[in-house]
């Protein structure tokens, strides 16, 4: 009874190392081309600084900085340069792990897309899993009443993303603030909503109303 008990402890040790490390493992092993700024070995690096502590920025190549801002069991979160960063995420799926790669750039307000992969690194169709948000989903009650007004002050929406990866909802902020006119801005505040929240059901994200 006593082996017993001990290998059981043993197998959940190692899948809660496997677990802690597989943010990590999925930056540092992805292809190149989601990473294009940063080599395998620079992002082993960048790894390895942060576990320790270090706050050591490493060279990309642009010959700018870059550095792991944050990092945790489902993911990792990236300042490529001084005007972009990336998040990479670990999705719970019902067919198995789905990878989400968060980029957002400066415009100057945060702007963010988002990508969708298998646990292989194989693009997954992103219309599938998420559907990008339009003014229908933007526009508060008063902001559907004036929706001519707005469209003809804003020609595009500014929104950065953000994956909690406690929760895995994705949050999508409203940046127009940076973008527009203070006086603009402030003509059309009211008509649009601060933020988004969509749900992950373990296929798709699904908008919270």
């Amino acid at each position: 009874m006593k082996k017993y008990i001990l290998s059981i402890a043993v197998l959940l040790g190692s899948l809660t190392g496997m677990a802690q490390t597989e943010a990590a493992d999925l930056f540092t092993s992805a292809p190149q081309g989601i990473f294009p700024l940063l080599d395998q070995n620079t992002r082993l690096d960048m790894v390895d600084y942060f576990k320790n502590n270090m706050s050591k920025a490493s060279q990309n190549a642009l010959g700018g900085r870059s550095m792991i801002t944050e990092l945790t069991p489902e993911s990792v979160t990236v300042k490529m340069t001084d005007s972009s960063a990336i998040q990479l995420v670990s999705l719970k799926g019902s067919k198995g792990n789905i990878i989400a790669v968060i980029s957002t750039v400066a415009t100057p307000g945060l702007d963010s897309s988002i990508k969708f992969y298998d646990a292989d690194w194989a693009p997954l169709p992103a219309e599938k899993i998420f559907t990008k948000p339009g003014w229908k989903e933007w526009l508060t009650d008063s902001g559907r009443a004036n929706e001519d007004e707005v469209t003809m002050q804003v020609p595009f929406m500014l929104a950065s993303y953000r994956l909690d990866p406690s929760t895995s909802r994705l949050t999508l902020t409203n940046n127009l603030s940076k973008f527009l006119d203070k006086e603009i801005y402030d003509d059309i505040s009211s008509y649009l909503r601060p933020e988004l929240t969509y749900v992950w059901t373990g296929k798709n994200f699904n908008l919270q109303k």
